[in-house]
């Protein structure tokens, strides 16, 4: 890791700071004194790289996961009317990017160890007008894939994986995000890897890939930005009314190194994972389950949930007495029905997806970041310890 000053307790620890390391610091210099910012070659590196670490058939580099997400059920053909099914825990993203394409959300509830989509319910939700799930890999667990592509096989369903927190999640041996016809991936500064803003779809077939690449630079034909490269000028042709979704070099730059340490990091947040489960195990607060067998927990967020009924201390109290300690925590998050925008457009009430709600209403999500000393996380443990012992 690199050298960064001890932070002292009397500095807030910042909720999934991200690890920026020398080599991003000259690689985004290079790119800035090379004058190629925008959309280039290292953006075509990053898309070869990540496509490598995947063992995927295609990757493209793009803005953010909602991009990715969003072009992804363009490119499987959705269109206004047609359903997608997807849970009811989530960041509003997922729903959102279902309704710029034009389709209606469905919301299905959650199991409640896993914190993922239940299965089981994504087959009751299915009608004539179902075209697609969208299973999001929550907090870094993986679905249950085998059984999510079960059912869509069985009924002719597109999948488009919601992997913004499972860039290093497995299942049975298999990357997260190569199982659907899609797999979308977040760089945001608060992600296992980052650019500070972008994303990546995976898609399985070319014709797929080569169209999200159009989309996502206004429709216009492939590679429009070599136009301005030294190979000649090159007109180009708007052939479908697209986006401003690109990644910039200035980006991918970032994201071509904290990929080459993903290993690394990933290690990072395990031992820290590991710390707080020991040291945390004798409270009265309800800790993540241990990854399925034949799986890998990509670590993304470590959640605790705070009953009050148990731990003598509401789930709001709990994280007030917790920034007050300096100690930044999020909550990931309050289920989609509890907002006021899908109450009014969709009718959905929190109480329809129970599981969803009570761990909406509890769940505290603790700091997870290579960038955490022993000592910060010391502090972390100690605050959750005393805010308890408060209580």
């Amino acid at each position: 890791m690199s050298n960064h000053p001890a932070r002292s307790k009397e500095r807030f620890l910042v909720f999934g700071s991200p690890l920026i390391e020398e080599e991003e610091i000259r690689e985004v210099v290079s790119c800035i004194e090379s004058g190629w910012l925008g959309t280039g070659p290292k953006v075509s590196q990053f898309e070869a790289n990540f496509k490598d670490y995947k063992h995927a058939n295609h990757a493209v580099a793009l803005s953010s996961c909602t991009a990715a997400l969003h072009l992804s059920m363009l490119a499987a053909g959705l269109k206004p009317g047609d359903e997608v099914i997807t849970t009811a825990l989530t960041f509003c993203a997922t729903v959102n990017a279902i309704i710029h394409t034009g389709a209606t959300p469905v919301l299905v509830d959650i199991e409640p160890e896993s914190m993922n989509i239940d299965p089981d319910q994504i087959e009751l939700a299915i009608t004539p007008r179902t075209r697609a799930v969208l299973p999001v890999h929550f907090a870094g667990r993986p679905c249950n894939i085998d059984k999510i592509m079960n059912i869509a096989a069985q009924n002719n369903l597109k999948v488009i994986e919601d992997c913004a927190h499972a860039i290093e999640a497995e299942y049975k041996g298999h990357k997260a995000g190569t199982f659907g016809d899609f797999g979308c991936f977040s760089f945001y500064v608060t992600k296992n890897i980052v650019t500070g803003e972008g994303g990546m779809v995976l898609a399985q077939r070319e014709q797929d890939a080569a169209r999200i690449k159009v989309l996502a630079l206004h429709g216009m034909t492939k590679d429009a930005w070599k136009r301005f490269g030294d190979e000649g000028y090159k007109h180009y042709h708007v052939v479908e009314c697209g986006f401003k979704y690109n990644m910039m070099d200035l980006q991918a730059a970032i994201g071509i190194h904290q990929l080459r340490r993903i290993e690394s990091y990933w290690q990072r947040r395990h031992e820290i994972w590991e710390r707080y489960n020991e040291s945390l195990k004798s409270l009265p607060v309800t800790l993540p389950f241990d990854p399925e067998p034949n799986t890998r927990h990509a670590h993304h967020l470590y959640t605790i949930l705070i009953d009050q009924k148990h731990a003598g201390i509401s789930r709001d109290s709990f994280l007030n007495e917790m920034t007050r300690a300096n100690i930044g925590v999020g909550v990931h998050y309050l289920s989609i029905p509890e907002h006021p925008y899908y109450q009014k457009s969709f009718g959905w009430r929190p109480e329809d997806f129970p599981n969803a709600m009570r761990i909406g209403r509890q769940t505290v999500s603790l700091p997870l970041s290579p960038k955490l000393r022993d000592k910060d996380v010391d502090d972390v443990i100690n605050a959750v310890c005393t805010c308890l012992d408060r209580s």
